[in-house]
């Protein structure tokens, strides 16, 4: 996916100027184009994480694994963003589990980050900053459920609510340890077993090893001086996202691009020497070696088609169609498979099939070289229909059965008849003559004008349509030609078979 790729490397770019909104954009529209690449998720949660989306970032990282489980930096990017999240032991378990997959140097740097952050925020004698934070875990009511001391306590809904107010204000955590149940979920929180340690109610007294409260009250004058706070331990820096470098399977990709592309020229220039055989062995070696770019299948099936070879024309680029649609390739390109295929079935004089492949190309992008062979085909496909259909007896029964529906004054039944005899032998004018009688009755003297005209033209020394031309002029009160018609039937009836109503007419246009 050469899209992919470009888009990835723009995501790249963004990401290293630290425009993440880009770069997510960036990598989202290269993962709706190659949705299986799992490099592409993983960069997007490093953008996501270097905006401290957290739960977003997990969500991408989720995601790469589910595509491909066995890439160790997978989990390199949901330990990161555990680790943001602060859910320390999640974050440990994901890097652990990356680990089982291969022994890296920055899974084992994630790892040991984690860990350092973890022992900090819990700080036992070392101020109110780890307990703050763990109070602060969005997944505090996670852990306390799953707990089967600490789940009891969350029936009472005013302790629950005390918690909600501690969890927003964690600061206030140290007015409520005279509670033992307060007791109970810092000793969830923290991992260890302080409900262990027993006090009587009301005691400000913590369990060994947890020190004195940070929020308890200043001592009493009778109380020794407090203990110099010891100083803080520095925070863990939060992990830096980077996006992935490119894998060695893009790097292979593109090497076996180039080459492929240096087959396609090679083959160029032998299609152009009209050496049609070597042409062919290089378009087929671009293909196998790189099965990512259709333009190698159609310029091997314009060899092919040069060759004669006409079905393997039609196999090879019905081949580009279906992988082009796999590989979302531009649709000009999938239209000139569709093109190339219709040309080869005209070569084949398999119009129908010719027909309906530039059909398709047009679909896909019209371009005025596929129209101009489709009208072709579909002109000649007519006229061959209408030769097809050619058959003087046929006609003349048509003609017969025409003369019949006239004279019982079925003018319109009479016009269907005359053009069924005039299908089946375009070359008879009597035909012609005989339906534009019938459109004259009809009073549909255009269309009785043209017939006559083309009867005339089938046969110049019809008299009869000439005849028949003078009437219908004189129906439509253009006298002098009227009178140019009849002369022209005098002019044709050199056997004078038709005086008496050439004399008629002429009298009548006359008056």
């Amino acid at each position: 996916m050469s899209d992919a790729n470009a888009l990835k490397d723009q995501g790249n770019k963004a990401f290293a100027a630290k425009r993440y909104d880009e770069a997510i954009d960036l990598f989202t529209q290269a993962i709706a184009l190659d949705p299986s690449n799992h490099v592409l998720y993983s960069n997007r949660s490093a953008a996501k994480a270097g905006k401290k989306q957290w739960t977003e970032a997990l969500e991408d990282a989720e995601q790469c694994i589910k595509v491909n489980p066995t890439w160790s930096k997978g989990y390199a990017r949901k330990g990161a963003a555990l680790h943001g999240a602060q859910r320390w032991e999640e974050a440990i378990s994901a890097y652990e589990e990356g680990l089982a997959i291969e022994d890296s140097a920055a899974l084992q740097k994630g790892l040991k980050e984690v860990k350092e952050a973890a022992a900090a925020a819990v700080g036992n004698d070392e101020g109110a900053t780890g307990i703050t934070k763990m109070f602060a875990d969005p997944n505090l009511f996670g852990k306390l459920a799953g707990n089967p001391r600490t789940a009891p306590l969350l029936a009472d809904q005013s302790f629950v609510n005390q918690l909600k107010l501690i969890q927003a204000n964690p600061t206030l955590a140290g007015n409520s340890f005279n509670d033992p149940r307060m007791i109970a979920v810092l000793g969830v929180l923290m991992g260890v077993d302080i409900q262990g340690a027993t006090r009587p109610e009301g005691s400000n007294e913590m369990p060994p090893g947890f020190g004195s409260s940070p929020f308890s009250a200043q001592p009493g004058p009778s109380s020794p001086p407090p203990k110099p706070a010891a100083p803080q331990p520095k925070k863990e820096p939060e992990p830096e996202p980077e996006p992935e470098p490119e894998d060695e399977e893009a790097k292979e990709k593109k090497r076996a691009k180039t080459e492929a592309d240096a087959e396609k020229a090679k083959g160029a220039a032998a299609y152009k020497a009209k050496d049609f055989d070597t042409a062919e062995q290089a378009f087929s070696k671009a293909w196998e070696i790189s099965p990512t770019d259709i333009t190698y299948l159609t310029n091997l099936a314009a060899t092919y088609f040069e060759k004669g070879e006409y079905d393997k024309c039609i196999e090879t680029c019905e081949k580009a169609v279906d992988e082009g649609r796999s590989l979302r390739a531009d649709y000009k390109l999938i239209a000139k498979a569709l093109g190339r295929i219709g040309t080869a079935y005209s070569r084949k004089d398999d119009l129908d099939n010719a027909i309906k492949y530039f059909s398709k190309s047009l679909t896909e992008h019209r371009t005025p070289d596929i129209l101009n062979k489709l009208r072709d085909a579909e002109k000649v496909k007519g006229e061959r229909a209408k030769q097809a259909y050619i058959n003087p007896e046929l006609s003349a029964k048509a003609r017969e059965e025409g003369n019949a529906q006239f004279k019982a004054g079925d003018f319109a039944e009479s016009v269907k008849s005359y053009t069924e005899s005039i299908k089946r032998d375009p070359n008879d004018p009597r035909g012609y003559n005989n339906r534009a009688a019938a459109y004259n009755k009809l009073a549909a003297l255009p269309e009785a004008l043209k017939d006559v005209e083309t009867a005339i033209k089938v046969d110049p020394k019809f008299v009869k349509a000439y005849i028949r031309k003078s009437t219908i002029l004189f129906a439509m009160r253009e006298f002098t030609k009227a009178m140019e018609a009849i002369q022209e039937a005098a002019a044709a009836d050199t056997e004078k078979q038709h005086t008496r109503e050439i004399e008629q007419q002429m009298e009548k246009v006359a008056r």
